[in-house]
């Protein structure tokens, strides 16, 4: 068996990856049957069990294992005056030239000398493109009823700071997560999932004491780094970018990009501002409702300041599949593998009599009932062994369990462990709790 290493000199990866998603289930074009919808993507029956898997860990890496963070779901609709107090509607906004020749439209910050990547034709001037999505409430459709898809979720976090703080009794420095889907409108998309139309996040705000800022945002910096190297992720794929002074958002003091070498080189997957007190500070005064903290201990009253970290569902989801993608040779033939990390693979277990017959399949099917109430397990007893490990490896299922002749013998199985194809024997009672030590410890 011969590994094939150095998967980012493939010029055509990301095609065989985009491939695989197809073949498998993990992801497809919206609407394909009608031809396709321009960056919107729908989740297969393994796409969608490793999107929630993801998002299922985020969860759990900030609200469940921290006594700081409390979590929230707000509504995706919300009040116009919102985005008019947060800027988005004066300036959320990307520059936009148009092709006199072809009509093709790009944003002009991609464009070289000022001519069409395209066709080479000349291009109109300048201006700005709002990038919010508008719809309207109501039966009438007039300016009094418009309102946005929004195209972040920090900020319901933000309008809802005291409808947490309150409730759950928490004292600074404390969070609010939320995953939730955004909407932009971009002028130019592509790269599979890396930027669409429509996508997720998992956002969480860090709300601290000002004098306290630059040591929280030191914090989050490495503690989302080290998030991402928990997923198995190469750390030689990974570096922390420092915004310069030209880069950052007018509200921001200072901020990071965790940045990942994609094959279509260095881009951001999460980013950790300190948004400073700008956000609480504007709902405030437009609400005129106090937003500010007051300190028993110090006894200060201060707005706080807002440590955010953004991270995109898709963009970790295609992170995992292009670092975990590897190709093998065995037997002069060239098998594609995803070496997920067991956390977030879809399917957890392969379980497979070794052969159709001698009372194997039985008892394989009474192993997969036995598993599948804490595990998401796939029963096949279709063709040799070694092809149904390998459909097993392409999806990234981290163990096969095979019932062989032995298995009568002493009521132990064969546990296969997908990277290593390593194969112990283990007992069948014991095989719950062997698959939950590797899979989280």
């Amino acid at each position: 068996m011969k590994k094939i290493e150095d998967q980012e000199k493939e010029p055509d990866l990301m095609e065989k990856l985009v491939a695989l998603c197809k073949r498998r289930g993990f992801i497809f074009q919206s609407s394909e049957i009608y031809g396709g919808i321009t960056s919107c993507w729908d989740y297969g029956p393994l796409g969608v069990e490793m999107k929630k898997n993801i998002k299922d860990f985020w969860w759990k890496s900030m609200t469940q294992d921290r006594d700081d963070i409390e979590g929230v779901d707000a509504s995706i609709i919300m009040h116009p005056k919102v985005w008019e107090t947060s800027g988005h509607v004066e300036s959320f906004t990307d520059p936009l030239v148009d092709c006199k020749n072809c009509k093709q439209r790009f944003r002009a910050d991609e464009i070289k000398d000022n001519r069409c990547p395209e066709c080479g034709g000349e291009l109109t001037s300048i201006r700005q493109f709002n990038l919010m999505f508008k719809t309207h409430i109501g039966p009438v459709e007039d300016d009094a009823s418009v309102v946005y898809l929004r195209p972040e979720t920090a900020q319901g976090i933000y309008v809802n700071f005291l409808n947490v703080l309150g409730p759950s009794r928490r004292k600074i420095p404390f969070g609010i997560a939320q995953i939730g889907k955004a909407f932009r409108n971009e002028i130019t998309t592509g790269n599979f999932i890396f930027r669409s139309r429509e996508f997720e996040q998992m956002e969480m705000q860090y709300f601290v004491n000002p004098e306290e800022d630059d040591k929280w945002i030191d914090y989050w910096k490495e503690e989302r780094m080290r998030w991402y190297l928990s997923l198995s992720i190469k750390k030689e794929n990974l570096i922390i970018h420092q915004h310069e002074k030209k880069e950052l958002a007018f509200y921001a003091k200072i901020a990071y990009d965790i940045e990942y070498n994609f094959p279509f080189g260095w881009k951001e997957i999460e980013g950790i501002h300190n948004r400073t007190d700008f956000d609480l500070s504007r709902h405030s005064q437009a609400t005129k409702k106090d937003l500010s903290y007051f300190d028993e201990a110090t006894k200060e009253k201060f707005i706080p300041y807002i440590i955010e970290t953004s991270a995109g569902v898709d963009r970790t989801l295609l992170v995992c599949l292009i670092d975990g993608y590897y190709e093998e040779e065995v037997k002069g033939e060239k098998r594609a593998v995803l070496g997920l990390d067991p956390k977030i693979a879809p399917i957890k277990a392969g379980v497979f009599p070794l052969v159709k017959r001698d009372n194997m399949p039985e008892v394989s099917k009474k192993i997969e009932k036995i598993l599948r109430p804490h595990f998401k397990v796939f029963y096949d007893e279709g063709g040799a062994i070694g092809r149904r490990y390998r459909r097993q490896d392409e999806i990234g299922t981290p163990f096969g369990i095979t019932v062989d002749s032995q298995t009568f013998e002493d009521d132990t199985v064969t546990l296969r462990e997908r990277d290593s194809m390593e194969q112990d024997r283990v007992k069948i009672d014991d095989l719950r709790q062997e698959l939950v030590r590797r899979i989280w410890e």
